[in-house]
């Protein structure tokens, strides 16, 4: 099956790989990851490097970053390099347009990633995510739409190859879904979900309705940064109310369980988390209390960020009672982002997990938005 990209002109092509090469090489310092790569790995022979496990975890997965991020560069300078002696070749001999038009395919996708990453400037944007979806207004209509946008969100989690983990889920009165938490492991997780963050709205004919009336259905999305030392994060034990539960609702259809299952609430900040995707009480606690620095540090990040606003004058919307997105099934089929009007008319393959152009999207608006903020 053929891409769009198939149509263009060769010579396009490869005018605009050059273009994007140009572009984005200007921020990378191949000498800085290099000798970054080294100062890792002279770490690394230490011979008391593994004294520390949980330090040295953290290095060794620095490292694993940094270089496949500097032979991923270097990888895609190499190929941009032999990109017109192939071409040249290829005009020649018909056997070698195949290999050409393939090579093409695998560089406009690698330069879409080295652009992402040039996107990503936060602390945490490297890192893990933690996503948390919340059903909002409209009834049992809001709870299945909640259960549907926690599906949207794993399956693009998955299709971009990050492991998934559910961590939590409480059912749904009738149907779908209250709440759900999940971990997206991999690199720049937190990064690009943080496109994601906000309120999600449905317009549908509601399966739920005996006159199948129109309605309109929210859920929201909160995405934190994974925090895997919680001493990153000051938690007075005093702040917080523990409660252990059996998780009710239908058996497996979102997680094990089990009578283990662990709340937490941070009183000062409200801020509630809980698991129940352990069998161990203990276990489930130790992961729960991950989750609340996770969502403290993601908390005095944002309330940072307001303040820098603030201070230059910025507007900015930095909650999530903010409307991202209109996801319409009813009269028409279209899903419509509302930050960069970016918009796809097949809702299905959107509600599949096919989130890349709008994710894409809005990290551009947002990179634009620092630049802007930053000039004033």
């Amino acid at each position: 099956m053929s891409s769009a990209a198939d149509d263009v002109p060769i010579p396009q092509r490869l005018a605009a790989i050059r273009e994007s090469w140009e572009a984005n090489r200007q921020g990378v310092d191949v000498d800085a990851l290099a000798a970054t790569v080294s100062q890792l790995e002279a770490e690394m022979q230490d011979p008391t490097f593994w004294d520390d496990p949980a330090a040295a975890q953290k290095v060794s997965a620095e490292h694993a970053r940094t270089a496949k991020r500097l032979e991923r560069f270097r990888s895609l300078e190499a190929d941009v390099a032999d990109l017109e002696g192939l071409a040249e070749l290829a005009a020649e001999d018909e056997g070698i347009m195949g290999e050409l038009r393939e090579q093409l395919v695998s560089m406009e996708s690698r330069l879409v990633e080295l652009e992402e990453e040039r996107l990503f400037s936060g602390t945490y944007d490297g890192g893990d995510a933690l996503v948390t979806v919340n059903a909002g207004a409209g009834g049992t209509d809001a709870q299945d739409w909640a259960e549907m946008v926690l599906r949207m969100q794993m399956r693009w989690a998955e299709s971009r190859g990050f492991k998934v983990e559910l961590l939590e889920a409480s059912d749904g009165d009738e149907a779908g879904i209250k709440s759900a938490t999940f971990r997206a492991a991999g690199e720049n997780a937190y990064g690009l979900f943080g496109a994601e963050k906000g309120v999600h709205r449905l317009v549908r004919l509601s399966p739920f309705d005996s006159a199948n009336r129109r309605q309109t259905s929210f859920a929201g999305v909160e995405v934190a940064p994974v925090i895997e030392d919680t001493g990153e994060v000051e938690i007075n034990d005093d702040d917080l109310r523990v409660d252990t539960y059996r998780a009710s609702g239908a058996g497996g259809q979102h997680v094990n369980k089990t009578d283990s299952a662990v709340r937490i609430t941070h009183l000062p900040t409200n801020t509630v988390v809980q698991c129940q995707n352990e069998r161990s009480q203990s276990a489930n606690r130790i992961t729960a209390m991950k989750m609340l620095a996770s969502k403290l540090v993601e908390r005095r990040e944002r309330e940072r960020e307001e303040e820098i606003q603030k201070e230059k004058g910025g507007v900015q919307d930095v909650n999530f009672g903010s409307q991202i997105r209109s996801y319409v099934l009813h009269p028409y089929t279209m899903v419509k982002d509302h930050r960069t009007h970016f918009e796809v008319g097949d809702a299905s393959r959107v509600l599949d997990g096919d989130l890349d152009g709008f994710v894409r999207a809005e990290l551009l608006r947002e990179a634009e938005q620092r630049a802007a903020t930053e000039e004033v």
